[in-house]
């Protein structure tokens, strides 16, 4: 091999090896997860840290139906069987957070599950935590969309289908016209559901409910569980065995 032979094949090479290392950052993104944060979209990647685990942990089935649900006069929304004030479980989440998605996907059915054994009082709070565009928009809809309805069964239902179909954080989601679908879906029968929705009767209060809620939590980020005032940690939040076992262990 020749001098400008071999000039070539270390050219090939280090192409070969600045190709290599795109993929390999191309990768790394595709497995980052949106951990969302007041203001900004941070990423923590899945294969190091609690969005890993949770993709792999075993989550628990319905075993009957749902505890009492009751729409508070402030948005906030209570699920508990009569009688039972403790442990709290406080839930701050946002419809159009993705890791909020994910935790309702894990971790959703231990929170019921433990409600309707009468094991803990667990209060949802649907906040808008986003400031970027499309995001905010986003939430504000589906977040004032829940607010028209008043049934906490049928809420519940809602809440869980907008989960289901959380769009992109990089484009407009949570519509009008989808949302009054889902509603049906969901079995609202309220007459004035649609134009509450349509209209986004609600907007305003979603906004400020959510300052008011991230000035007295000092959130920074969704989802956030609280257990009597704590906040749950990570690893045993998408993890329902240990969230299990953290929420019983506080009623002792």
């Amino acid at each position: 091999m020749n001098k400008a032979e071999r000039t070539r094949a270390k050219t090939a090479r280090e192409k070969i090896k600045e190709q290599q290392a795109a993929a390999r950052v191309r990768d790394k993104r595709r497995r980052v997860a949106t951990y969302v944060t007041a203001g900004v979209v941070a990423v923590a990647a899945v294969g190091l840290g609690w969005w890993y685990a949770a993709s792999s942990s075993q989550s628990e089935q319905a075993a009957g139906g749902l505890a009492p649900i009751t729409v508070q006069p402030d948005g906030s929304v209570v699920m508990a069987k009569q009688g039972v004030t403790k442990p709290v479980v406080d839930i701050f989440e946002d419809f159009q957070c993705p890791a909020c998605k994910e935790l309702e996907r894990v971790s959703g059915q231990t929170f019921k599950n433990l409600a309707a054994e009468g094991k803990a009082k667990v209060v949802y709070h649907p906040i808008t935590i986003f400031s970027q565009e499309p995001t905010k928009s986003n939430s504000v809809r589906a977040g004032a969309a829940a607010r028209c309805i008043a049934d906490g069964k049928q809420w519940m239902a809602f809440h869980d289908l907008l989960y289901q179909n959380q769009p992109s954080e990089t484009e407009a989601g949570f519509t009008p016209d989808q949302l009054k679908n889902w509603g049906k879906e969901a079995g609202v029968t309220a007459p004035g559901f649609e134009q509450c929705v349509t209209t986004e009767k609600n907007a305003d209060a979603q906004l400020s409910f959510s300052k008011k809620i991230i000035e007295a939590q000092k959130l920074n980020h969704t989802p956030t569980v609280k257990l009597n005032g704590t906040e749950i940690d990570n690893s045993a939040l998408f993890n329902p065995q240990q969230l299990r076992q953290a929420i019983t262990g506080a009623a002792k």
